[in-house]
């Protein structure tokens, strides 16, 4: 059966009338809350704010500081002893006694070189001195026979047995035999000093330590030519080891010229080695030494160790810092006061 398509249309249509009432928007808000309270609740997240935990502190505890420190500066360990021995003749290594760290005393024979020229020069000045002694005794017994001549001869004259001439004759040969006595007994003392000379010679070819230290150096092997000085070439030494004395260790430090007059000779330092940083040695200044570096704008500034420690050689790195004397840092030189320029009449 067919509807009029009003009707169908008024059947549609929404009654709005009949319709609940619409919440308001406050009832939204509550009801959006209380959906994400349930969410909360649902996922396991905690409906009281927690209280943010507090960071923990970290402290670092600084490495204990100098407060009298004034100044710093780096140099170096250095010897203000040490040597790099040498023969004084150029020669052959015949023997080495030396080897690095080796601790040596004050003329101990370091090294022997080839001592055959040498020796044969000696033997030969020897054997002239004793040919020079050995004319003496004929020379002393030709003058005696001389002299008991001219005795022969006065007397002879005073009896008229002999002219004057023989008996002059008679003294010349004894004063011509007293002069070659004193020519003679001369070249014995030359002939002498000759043997002398080549006694220190042949003293030469032995190598000595100038004083007591540590060999740092081995320098030379047997075999090899060394000389004072540089001869030969590339293939001559011309030092056989170097030598230090540990006792004369002390610091040199460049300190900027600027800043020099926070130093003082006498002033306590606090030295510092690159190897031991964990340990600090007492130290004092020795000098300033008065001469600056144009290049670097520095000034040289030696230091003394007051102890000793084995382990402390030369060319080490050191840190140092001048401590303030009397508890109170040095002040600069105050200038001289200006003269008031004179006020005009």
């Amino acid at each position: 059966m067919s509807q009029d398509p009003q009707e169908i249309l008024d059947q549609l249509r929404l009654n709005r009338a009949a319709l609940p009432a619409r919440p308001s928007r406050g009832r939204w808000w509550l009801a959006a809350g209380l959906a994400a309270v349930a969410a909360g609740l649902w996922f396991g997240l905690p409906l009281k704010p927690q209280t943010p935990a507090e960071p923990a502190q970290v402290t670092a505890t600084p490495a204990p500081a100098n407060d009298k420190i004034i100044l710093d500066a780096t140099g170096y360990v250095t010897a203000r002893r040490q040597a790099t021995v040498s023969a004084k003749v150029t020669g052959r290594v015949k023997a080495l006694f030396i080897e690095e760290g080796q601790e040596v005393e004050a003329g101990e024979i370091l090294a022997r070189l080839d001592e055959t020229d040498a020796r044969a020069d000696l033997e030969l000045a020897a054997a002239r001195a004793a040919a020079a002694r050995a004319e003496l005794p004929d020379l002393e017994l030709r003058l005696a026979q001389a002299e008991r001549d001219v005795e022969r001869q006065d007397t002879l004259v005073a009896r008229k047995l002999a002219s004057s001439q023989q008996a002059e004759d008679a003294r010349l040969a004894v004063d011509s035999l007293k002069a070659r006595l004193r020519l003679q007994r001369r070249q014995i003392s030359v002939a002498e000093r000759a043997v002398k000379v080549a006694e220190v010679a042949l003293d030469n070819t032995v190598v000595r330590a100038p004083f007591s230290g540590v060999v740092t150096v081995k320098a030379a092997q047997p075999g090899e030519i060394v000389s004072p000085i540089s001869a030969g070439g590339g293939f001559t030494r011309t030092g056989i080891g170097t030598i230090v004395d540990m006792d004369s260790l002390e610091i040199e430090v460049d300190v900027n010229e600027a800043h020099i007059s926070r130093v003082s000779p006498g002033q306590p330092v606090e030295a510092v080695l690159n190897a031991y940083p964990d340990e600090k040695l007492a130290a004092r200044v020795i000098t300033i030494v008065p001469a600056a570096d144009r290049s670097k704008a520095t000034v040289k500034v030696r230091i003394a160790l007051l102890s000793r420690d084995p382990r402390i050689v030369p060319d080490m790195g050191v840190r140092v810092g001048f401590l303030a004397m009397d508890g109170a840092a040095p002040k600069p030189p105050a200038k001289p006061a200006q003269a008031a320029p004179p006020q005009a009449p």
